[in-house]
């Protein structure tokens, strides 16, 4: 039975999302995004309850998948739920509310990420992730190591109030939008902090 808690959870009962955490060394984060009555499930790893967490938060209408690499348990529940599976959808999503950011193309990691303008929320697979082999010392969200390189820059110019991501607990508030900007424009300098936080973060864990 996978371990796991609940995290992320926003909104109203006609339009927010929760998500859940796989507890493992890469804490596996996966959510569920509901409006309009229906729920779509982003990087979905399937836990003992989802089902009837999922019943009361809409009819299930799809699974995203946003890394070609993050199969998880995406086309399993798909098939459970008969719902499409959209995989990495560079094209969108039809009938979602949300806008579709590609952040990665190069063979061996194409990604989206997902941008919900009414409710200020962006979610992110690996790009920007939270756990401290993302960030620089004192930062809430970084970008991945392998993409500090070739940050995803355009996600600077959005203006989020959370952001979700693939693995660790999402960030809120007000200050999400400039630190994800600050982030972004440290992204190559701050690789060496980044690396350094990392190794000390998996040391501790052994």
């Amino acid at each position: 039975m996978r371990e796991h808690r609940l995290c992320d959870e926003f909104g109203d009962d006609l339009a927010g999302g929760f998500g859940w955490i796989v507890e493992e060394t890469t804490c596996r984060t996966c959510h569920a995004l509901a409006a309009d009555g229906g729920v779509l499930l982003i990087d979905p790893v399937d836990v003992p309850g989802l089902d009837e967490r999922l019943a009361g938060s809409g009819e299930p209408r799809g699974v995203i998948q946003l890394i070609d690499r993050h199969n998880r348990d995406c086309s399993a529940l798909a098939q459970r739920l008969e719902v499409p599976h959209h995989r990495v959808p560079f094209a969108g999503v039809p009938g979602a509310p949300f806008e579709v950011v590609r952040v990665a193309g190069i063979p061996g990691w194409r990604e989206v990420a997902l941008w919900w303008p009414a409710e200020r929320t962006l979610v992110a697979g690996d790009a920007l992730g939270t756990l401290p082999y993302f960030c620089e010392p004192g930062a809430r969200v970084g970008v991945h190591p392998l993409l500090r390189l070739t940050p995803p820059r355009r996600l600077g110019g959005l203006e989020p109030l959370r952001v979700l991501c693939g693995h660790g607990e999402g960030v809120h508030g007000e200050e999400v939008a400039d630190e994800l900007r600050v982030v972004l424009a440290r992204s190559r300098r701050a690789l060496p902090a980044v690396l350094g936080h990392g190794w000390r973060w998996a040391r501790s864990r052994d």
